[in-house]
């Protein structure tokens, strides 16, 4: 009898203990349970009892990801004697961290940015071992994160890459609709023809930014390869000047020209997703981040915002291609003062990557598919939202993005010349001077090119790439 009464007092403690401790992190009890018992489930390969875990990442585009994180981060670290420590920072800060901590040669354990930076590959640990424990429990890695993540010219995983955000288009339906689109542009051309229409017909403009930013990278990568243009070929040679690319470039002008204003030049990562949330944008191209921010912030607004897949081009279906939105790339550098926490922690997260989907609202898309069945089935996450959509299959136009998503720099690898080109408005800039009629696109595509080929010369003489095969 006091066997059991003991029992019961215990449970009730440890409820009301679970209960506070969820309410302080602002998590609900289902959540902070599951995030206990995994922590509990946790088998480290590795003794790392008693060791620190100082942990840098982005500022998640979805806050309710970095309330679940941080939460998961923190019970993982007591089950395992591990003083865990996260700080964020706004993404585009993360660069320049990391470069300074590296120069410093001490700070975080392990980084996370949501492109790839093999720029810092040198500064780097070799993650092979990691990757190949995790593809040993959970099958094969998307091909688009192992290449956002491995050098074939060194053979080293510079990086760990988790998952990714897809990057379709967000369009207002209603503007569409009158325009005479009601499922949104499938091509460049409709783009340019119902977004003309609505800016002259509706006094809405578009948002696709042409400044020092990461949407604005991605925006332009995504139309070069629409057009048939490209940074680099399968080689790692630049061919970034040829006519596929003044084509693009030419295009973006008109599109500027007709629906857009001088306010992309300017633009930071959040600037399009406020366009579209304030319901003044009639096109954006985003992850799902600034949808689920209009749930919350402008619900009728949100109610009005569906999706595309990448908008088909003169180079055809097969090449209307995105880049992850956010490419979730761990790194440990060298100056770790505990590695092996590092990895055991990474290992901790990909093995709960259905948390890490959910939790995120599908922002997270896994690098291993195993992990989230419930993302792809029939009937599952992607067609029947569990968070509000309306209709509830809003979402399915992503539910294929595993097949249109490809890594920075296809159909080379992600290597150190993409990720400094990348870090750098050199294509953004690009777009920019013709479409303010500052060059003719011929003279800013040769200009791109005169800037590109210095980097890629650079880190040729580092040995960090290859390029010159036939």
């Amino acid at each position: 009898m006091r066997k059991d009464l003991l029992r019961r007092s215990v449970s009730r403690r440890t409820f009301v203990r679970g209960s506070s401790a969820a309410l302080a992190a602002g998590l609900s009890l289902s959540t902070w349970e599951r995030i206990q018992a995994a922590a509990q489930q946790s088998t480290p390969t590795t003794n790392i009892r008693g060791t620190k875990l100082r942990i840098l990442q982005w500022s998640h585009f979805v806050p309710a990801y970095d309330t679940w994180f941080d939460a998961f981060a923190k019970a993982w670290g007591e089950a395992n004697d591990v003083e865990v420590t996260v700080d964020h920072i706004n993404t585009a800060d993360v660069p320049a961290t990391i470069a300074a901590e590296i120069s410093a040669g001490e700070g975080h354990d392990l980084v996370e940015h949501i492109a790839s930076l093999a720029q810092y590959e040198k500064s780097m640990l070799d993650l092979t071992d990691l990757v190949q424990e995790a593809s040993a429990r959970h099958g094969e890695q998307l091909a688009m994160c192992r290449n956002n993540s491995f050098n074939p010219t060194t053979n080293r995983f510079y990086g760990f890459c988790h998952g990714y955000a897809p990057d379709p288009g967000n369009f207002r339906k209603a503007l569409w609709e009158a325009a005479g689109y009601p499922n949104g542009p499938s091509t460049w051309d409709e783009l340019l023809e119902g977004g003309t229409k609505i800016r002259q017909e509706q006094g809405v403009q578009m948002g696709i930014g042409m400044s020092n930013e990461i949407d604005s990278q991605m925006a332009a990568q995504t139309l070069m390869w629409a057009f048939g243009a490209q940074v680099q070929d399968e080689n790692e040679n630049v061919v970034i000047n040829s006519p596929e690319t003044i084509a693009a470039v030419e295009f973006m002008a008109q599109l500027y020209q007709n629906c857009m204003t001088d306010e992309v030049f300017g633009w930071n990562a959040a600037s399009n997703n406020q366009l579209l949330i304030q319901g003044q944008a009639s096109y954006i191209l985003n992850s799902i981040s600034a949808y689920r921010t209009a749930q919350e912030a402008q619900p009728d607004v949100a109610s009005d915002i569906y999706f595309t897949r990448p908008l088909v081009g003169p180079a055809g279906p097969e090449r209307a291609l995105a880049h992850g939105h956010a490419v979730f790339i761990y790194q440990i550098p060298n100056h770790a003062e505990y590695p092996d926490t590092a990895k055991e922690f990474i290992l901790h997260l990909v093995d709960n990557y259905k948390d890490a989907c959910y939790e995120g609202k599908f922002y997270n898309f896994p690098a291993w598919p195993s992990l989230t069945p419930e993302l792809f089935a029939e009937g599952g996450w992607l067609d029947n939202d569990p968070f509000g959509s309306e209709p509830a299959d809003k979402l399915v136009p992503i539910k294929d993005a595993n097949d249109w998503t490809t890594n920075l720099g296809w159909p080379g690898p992600a290597n150190a010349a993409i990720g400094e080109v990348f870090n750098v408005p050199i294509l953004p800039n690009m777009m920019a001077r013709a479409a303010r009629g500052e060059q003719t696109p011929a003279e800013s595509v040769a200009q791109a090119e005169q800037e590109i080929k210095e980097i890629f010369e650079r880190w040729k003489a580092e040995g960090l790439i290859g390029g010159g095969q036939a």
